[in-house]
């Protein structure tokens, strides 16, 4: 008996095996990464522009701010009451050092002095602002952190992102800091801010960096710090042997340079970069209420620019408080749970059986590597039930066409 390879048999055939190719498209979608919530863009912040809520009676936003992107924000709510593309990516230069001390300040807080290496400092960058560290010195980790503060020293960050577990390890803590924070717009290459590809910011996370560290007491006193002796030279405990005078290069906060200091003013850290731009993290109190700014990149004016700018803001923002409706938040985006455990899932483990691997820490990369793995499972068994549903639609369809072949060509009874 032959049987004739039909138009129809040949359609079904084809359909069988789309059906099951579509399972592929569905599994590979699976394995994407999606680094931030989906309630992380539902805010009106990511479109451009610049957005402000109802101002009820609030005065209108200052026109002199010629920033890239800025944003003012409540630090004590996380209310955001004005931005101006505040998700926009932007090189950061030396503000993303509030993201290093946030992650670096709790692992080192009980570290001895530090005796320093030639080594450590191999890798500062040509023009970085320096606070005057030496190979063979020992330095408390208070005068540390008052170097990167203080005079944005990048010599003292590399000191202290060695004592932290090595740069590359640094800068993929501060990744995972970021993530934790919900700044999803940060990506960390160099640590100390130093123009690198691919390192970038924005108003919204360098607003929410600025207030978180301004719950941590020792982050908001280094912040804060005007002045400090910092030691020339130093005993082996790391007591000085002479010192120095060192002066926050924030002008807002020291009233320097022909800048007047605003009143209230917290910190809390400032940085320039020629690729950069200068850009701004500012808080002040006032009335009970404290405000967090953040201006990247002025487009007009000088060098002081950025402080003029953040001064029009903050004046609006305590003028506009509890007049202007919010925009947006600083507090993470919620992220969604699995749902509990049903009847066709997999009961607890047993005392026998290994508990089920909780979330970990979150890591720099696109895809985490414990999901990379199941991702890359989740690809192969997209696969695997593509070729079994192609194959078995194909055979089940051939199947019942020979069936009804056999019977049409049946030979009579007997024969």
């Amino acid at each position: 008996m032959i049987i004739r390879f039909t138009a129809r048999l040949a359609f079904c055939c084809a359909t069988a095996v789309a059906a099951g190719a579509l399972v592929l498209p569905a599994s590979a979608a699976q394995t994407e990464s999606t680094p931030r919530p989906a309630s992380a863009d539902a805010s009106p912040l990511h479109r451009p522009g610049t957005h402000v809520g109802p101002l009820n009676g609030a005065p209108d936003l200052p026109e002199d701010v010629s920033a890239l992107s800025w944003l003012v924000a409540d630090a004590d709510t996380g209310d955001v009451l004005a931005a101006h593309d505040a998700h926009r990516p932007l090189p950061p230069a030396s503000t993303i050092k509030t993201l290093f001390a946030l992650t670096a300040i709790p692992n080192l807080a009980d570290a001895p002095p530090h005796t320093v290496t030639e080594e450590e400092l191999e890798g500062v960058g040509e023009g970085s602002s320096l606070v005057g560290i030496a190979a063979g010195r020992t330095y408390k980790l208070d005068d540390l952190w008052r170097g990167v503060f203080l005079s944005s020293g990048n010599d003292a960050v590399r000191v202290l992102a060695e004592m932290n577990g090595g740069w590359t390890a640094t800068a993929e803590q501060m990744q995972a800091k970021a993530r934790a924070l919900g700044a999803y717009d940060t990506q960390v290459v160099s640590p100390d801010g130093y123009d690198e590809p691919g390192q970038v910011s924005s108003a919204f996370d360098l607003a929410v960096f600025g207030r978180a560290g301004l719950m941590d007491p020792q982050f908001a006193s280094y912040a804060s710090t005007v002045d400090a002796a910092f030691p020339g030279g130093t005993y082996d405990d790391g007591s000085p042997t002479w010192t120095y005078g060192i002066r926050n290069t924030n002008r807002l906060l020291t009233g320097a340079d022909g800048v007047e200091r605003y009143p209230g003013i917290i910190g809390v850290k400032n940085g320039y970069t020629s690729h950069a731009g200068n850009t701004l993290v500012a808080a002040a109190r006032r009335d009970g209420r404290t405000l967090v700014v953040t201006v990247m990149n002025p487009q007009s004016g000088g060098g002081h620019t950025v402080y003029e700018e953040a001064r029009s803001l903050l004046d609006w923002g305590f003028a506009a408080a509890g007049r202007a409706e919010p925009v947006g938040s600083l507090e993470p985006p919620a992220v969604e749970k699995d749902p509990p455990a049903g009847p066709d899932q997999a009961p607890p483990a047993g005392p026998d059986q290994a508990p089920p691997a909780g979330p970990g820490p979150v890591t720099p990369a696109a895809v985490p590597p414990a999901r990379a793995a199941a991702a890359s499972e989740e690809t192969g068994t997209g696969i695997a039930y593509a070729w079994v549903g192609a194959f078995v639609g194909a055979s089940g369809v051939a199947g019942v066409l020979i069936l009804r072949l056999r019977r049409r060509h049946r030979p009579p009874a007997g024969s």
